[in-house]
């Protein structure tokens, strides 16, 4: 570790800095985190899943702490490898870790290229194991028994010759154009797939999508599934998927011709009544494309903004019954923003999109370990944080709860790790805390 020498400030001569304070971290909530991880049992799972074909004959560090540690430092916004080059004596992540030190740069990226396929699908199911954990719990705590799939896609920049960039008309730029899904009810990070830059949004999305349906219809009977997608979704096998497995579906449909037509019979332009108010109807139609298998319900939004002539008509094709009115299936397609937010928060917070390797499987591997990443925080902030924050944002709870320092002070078989006396959050800190303590998840 580089040492700097010891500055003096111009502003104020006494004072003198250097940081050669010794055992010292600027990470304590990571333990938190660690504590959070232990009572969900994450790191267990993972290890217990992940098999990787590694051909070293003497290591200090397993794959399974490898992992961790890539984990642990992206949740302390460390996305960078050779973070771990400073951080390799830090007395909260050895702890964390239970190692002497931590992994150097170079075996954290020798570690990446030890996935195959195989080890990729053993991280998916460890992730799914966590999923159906969790949703269990929430179920025994009385929450609703449903679940969304919101379906996305979105664009990771490249840089260079890595394989399978690609340039992306709709982004307009080279890179990739990974799959996601997300609980809209939970903000949990369901599934991701990285693809080739080129591809349209919806391909492959019934083969993405399928096996979770099948996993929850089979797993968790009793929870209605449904799914929502924007118009990219708009694929009549996805509608038919959704069918056979009774999972109620809304998805935006692209404007045509025919759906115009209908619209303006509906409602037609006319002069309006008060053409400084803003009218809004919520219809519904059967509709049949020429590549559907068969009618379907279709639902319009015509929408005449303020001083404006004609209508703005949307259209969302669903299988939700007569129970629901148009507008109900209309807000319920709307609430799908928030999807937004989560794929930000994965990518800002998490570096879900810093695809850095030239091999595109190991750049697959690291959009995974940065979902785990997600998903770890996002069930401590959903079961432990108290109900006002719940919906914090990781960069606040960085600041907040994992940005602490303290000083470790041994004595006999102890190791005490002395809190600033002026730390703002503490309340908040020891209140998550006892809230971990008193999880019961089976």
């Amino acid at each position: 570790m580089a040492t700097l020498p010891q500055l003096t400030l111009n502003f104020n001569r006494k004072i003198k800095v250097s940081n050669d304070g010794g055992s010292l971290s600027s990470d304590t909530g990571e333990f938190i985190f660690r504590e959070f991880d232990e009572k969900l049992g994450f790191s267990k799972t993972l290890a217990t899943h992940l098999s990787l074909k590694d051909t070293r004959a003497y290591f200090i560090h397993s794959n399974e702490n490898l992992l961790r540690q890539k984990i642990y430092q992206l949740i302390a916004g460390y996305s960078e490898d050779d973070a771990a080059d400073q951080l390799t004596q830090d007395p909260v992540f050895t702890q964390v870790l239970g190692t002497d030190a931590l992994a150097s740069q170079p075996s954290l990226s020798r570690f990446f290229r030890r996935f195959d396929q195989q080890s990729i699908l053993q991280l998916e199911h460890a992730n799914q194991e966590l999923l159906d954990k969790v949703h269990k719990f929430r179920e025994s705590q009385g929450l609703p028994k449903a679940l969304i799939f919101d379906l996305d896609s979105t664009h990771s920049d490249t840089y260079g010759n890595q394989e399978e960039a690609a340039f992306n008309s709709h982004y307009g730029t080279v890179g990739f154009h990974p799959l996601v899904a997300f609980d809209g009810v939970t903000g949990d990070f369901l599934k991701a797939k990285l693809r080739p830059g080129n591809v349209y949004t919806s391909t492959g999305v019934v083969e993405f999508i399928q096996p979770l349906i099948e996993h929850y219809n089979d797993k968790f009977p009793a929870t209605t599934l449904f799914v929502r997608g924007d118009s990219g979704f708009a694929v009549p096998a996805l509608y038919d998927l959704c069918d056979k497995e009774s999972v109620y579906f809304v998805i935006r449909l692209k404007s045509n011709a025919n759906l115009q037509r209908i619209a303006e019979e509906l409602h037609p332009s006319s002069i309006p009544s008060d053409v400084t108010k803003t009218e809004c109807y919520f219809e519904e139609t059967i509709y049949q494309a020429k590549s559907w298998a068969k009618p379907r319900k279709v639902i319009v939004k015509s929408v005449r903004p303020a001083n404006e002539l004609f209508f703005i008509h949307s259209f969302f094709v669903t299988n939700l019954v007569d129970a629901f009115s148009p507008k109900d299936i209309v807000l319920a397609y709307q609430k799908r923003g928030t999807m937004e937010n989560y794929i930000k928060e994965a990518k800002n917070g998490f570096n879900l999109d810093r695809m850095n390797s030239h091999a595109f499987q190991v750049n697959e591997v690291k959009m995974l370990v940065s979902l785990l990443a997600y998903n770890l925080t996002n069930w401590l902030r959903t079961l432990s944080f108290p109900k006002e924050q719940k919906n914090m944002q990781i960069e606040t709870i960085r600041t907040r709860i994992i940005k602490v320092a303290s000083k470790l002070v041994k004595s006999g078989r102890s190791l005490y790790f002395k809190l600033s006396s002026s730390f703002v959050y503490q309340e908040f800190f020891w209140k998550v805390l006892s809230r971990i303590h008193k999880l019961k998840i089976e």
